[in-house]
């Protein structure tokens, strides 16, 4: 009968040991999708940095956006040679993180948006995403397109994710992930005024810086040709 009881109790607690396990794992697993779901880790286990900066294009050339409305029309929009930047916005209906851009676009009638450029939310086809969710989240003042071709075009890891297009070059000036909206403006606002990024500030970015800096020279008296500027004094 002793015997009986200590073998129940070894396969009691070899079970408890078991159940404790998969517990365990389900648990790793749980926390994985969240990371993955939010942008904060990759497949493999291996998490991202947060905030993740801007940094140089995997490609450098940019792809126009082609996909569907939510209202199922056809819609492709242009995005190289274009006259003006684009910046395109990567979400997902169902990404945690995500979710504070939708607001943040919804919400803000005069939205900021670095470089002056065009701002255009990319997501997955409607295979992958809830059209009808989209639709409640999508602003009125900002096309949404679903393609998931554009996600492949770009090799976008996760999202939110943004990448930055030079219109008239059609270059791909950086791409990174953020976890708000302020971040995004001050992030790409350093990279622009900086030429930080990869391709450096575009054309347009750096007419437009030079011509700020001749206004404040003028301003302050100095002329074209002023032995100043050569670092002569003048008498």
């Amino acid at each position: 009968m002793t015997v009986v009881v200590l073998i129940e109790t070894v396969v009691i607690g070899v079970l408890g040991l078991l159940v404790l396990g998969l517990l365990r794992s389900h648990a790793e697993i749980l926390r994985t999708l969240r990371q993955l779901e939010a942008g904060t880790a990759r497949p493999g286990g291996s998490e991202a940095s947060a905030p993740v900066t801007a940094h140089a294009a995997k490609t450098s050339t940019a792809a126009d956006v082609m996909g569907t409305t939510l209202d199922d029309e056809v819609v492709k929009i242009g995005v190289a040679g274009a006259r003006h930047n684009t910046l395109l916005a990567f979400l997902s209906s169902g990404c945690l993180t995500c979710q504070e851009f939708w607001d943040t676009f919804s919400r803000r009638t005069r939205l900021k948006v670095p470089g002056d450029a065009r701002l255009v939310i990319v997501t997955k086809d409607a295979a992958e995403e809830s059209p009808s969710r989209l639709r409640e989240l999508a602003p009125r003042s900002h096309p949404t397109v679903m393609s998931t071709g554009a996600w492949e075009a770009y090799g976008v890891p996760v999202a939110p994710y943004f990448v930055y297009v030079d219109g008239p070059s059609g270059q791909l000036l950086g791409q990174g992930a953020a976890s708000d909206w302020d971040q995004v403006v001050d992030l790409w606002d350093k990279a622009l005024a900086g030429g930080s990024v990869a391709g450096g500030a575009s054309p347009g970015r750096r007419r437009h810086r030079h011509a700020r800096a001749d206004s404040e020279l003028l301003s302050a008296g100095i002329q074209p040709g002023d032995d100043r500027l050569y670092g002569k004094e003048t008498q």
